[in-house]
């Protein structure tokens, strides 16, 4: 069956950093443009950032953008959040998710509902 998996997640204090992985499996997701989403307790699953297909195109949400880098790494089947300087409103699971390329319009790349495959998610907690 098709997957990803999230790791990477945990308790960390504000101005900490941490590195997310998501695997594929049960297909190559190298024809897929991948994002991350987060989702609080209570609140609307949120875009955090979009990679393309190849790696060379990517996007961040305002309140992420200049502390988090998404990457890709095609040959391992897995995309990486490197999230730094983490702040408790941070704080939230994490989820990867894939679309095939071809419906990656810039404006569908922050509408979870245009993903096709997602992973269970990775707890980040930041303390204050």
């Amino acid at each position: 069956q098709v997957h990803l998996a999230e790791s990477g997640g945990g308790l960390v204090q504000t101005g900490g950093s941490l590195r997310l992985s998501c695997a594929g499996s049960g297909r190559t997701f190298s024809d897929d443009a991948m994002a991350w989403f987060r989702q609080a307790p209570g609140k609307e699953r949120e875009f955090v950032a979009h990679i393309g297909k190849s790696g060379r195109s990517t996007r961040y949400a305002d309140s992420v953008k200049g502390r988090f880098t998404i990457s890709r790494d095609n040959g391992e089947n897995t995309v990486y959040l490197q999230m730094n300087n983490l702040k408790p409103e941070d704080t939230a699971g994490y989820y990867c998710a894939a679309m095939p390329w071809y419906n990656s319009f810039y404006s569908a790349q922050t509408d979870p509902n245009n993903y096709n495959y997602w992973g269970q998610g990775t707890q980040v907690t930041v303390s204050s």
